[in-house]
């Protein structure tokens, strides 16, 4: 046992260290993030790690309760993952990349990951542990798993994202990107994938106003709270698809036009969807 859990530590080491922190959609997680990994590679635990940022950040669960990162192992067998944080503020964390990024949003997007985690513990007080989430939970778990935050102002940009033009999005509103357009990473799932990223890498993205960074937390949480209010988060349809490497800054490939070519990637659109761009 001893030997697998030395093994295991090495190979999470190993995986934080292939992290390149310079990369565009991992700058906003870059201060704590790096620090954590480099930690870790060094031999400290992560979950203390982590429960010492949390107790300085002063966070805690939608119940008020402190937020701890505990073993995977200690999650009561039977218990679901999303009731029993919501229940005692404790958030099973393994030694891999998927949970680390967990960890590291929570850190970010404490009252966003309250919201979410606050909505699947309704769900499941309501409904229990089903084989299918039903639309809300699968709404919530993709948010959670694959969001991008697509802040933008107006709505030229988010009328292309919506309408598949991305010609229009990437190309002649170019520009823009970085002033009246931006995009944060949100979902640990994208940012697992994003450690070695590539061309059709694909997030759902969640659009929002543009706000001050510092609001931005905030901002995500009410805008939850709102669609979980109004029925709108449901399915995977509250969403729009983003071919992230697109991202104007995020690929060097994209500086020319001809990347945005490849329908494989960057797609047409349903009739239905290609009917929302203005003409």
């Amino acid at each position: 046992m001893q030997a697998e859990a030395t093994a295991a530590g090495e190979s999470f080491a190993a995986a934080l260290a292939g992290i390149d922190w310079s990369r565009p959609w991992f700058q906003p997680f870059a201060p704590h993030g790096a620090a954590l990994a480099s930690a870790v590679q060094g031999g400290a635990d992560l979950r203390a790690l982590l429960d010492a940022q949390a107790s300085t950040l002063g966070l805690h669960s939608a119940r008020g309760v402190p937020l701890r990162f505990i073993p995977q192992q200690a999650l009561p067998e039977g218990s679901a993952y999303e009731a029993h944080i919501h229940a005692t503020g404790e958030v099973p964390t393994r030694d891999n990349l998927h949970d680390f990024f967990n960890a590291l949003v929570w850190l970010h997007f404490p009252q966003a990951k309250r919201v979410l985690n606050q909505i699947q513990a309704t769900v499941i007080a309501r409904e229990g542990v089903q084989t299918t989430r039903g639309g809300v939970r699968d709404a919530a778990t993709l948010f959670d798993e694959n969001a991008v935050l697509f802040l933008s102002e107006g709505g030229e940009h988010a009328d292309a994202l919506r309408g598949f033009a991305w010609q229009r999005l990437f190309v002649a509103q170019r520009h823009a990107w970085g002033t009246a357009c931006r995009v944060v990473p949100f979902g640990h799932a994208l940012l697992e994938k994003m450690v070695q990223p590539y061309k059709a890498a694909t997030a759902h993205a969640w659009m929002l106003p543009l706000v001050p960074g510092d609001a931005l937390d905030g901002a995500v949480a009410s805008s939850l709270e709102e669609a979980a209010d109004t029925g709108t988060l449901r399915g995977g349809r509250c969403f729009a698809p983003l071919p992230v490497m697109g991202i104007p800054g995020w690929c060097a490939g994209n500086a020319s036009p001809d990347f945005y070519a490849d329908t494989t990637v960057f797609r047409p659109g349903r009739m239905r969807d290609l009917r929302r761009q203005p003409g």
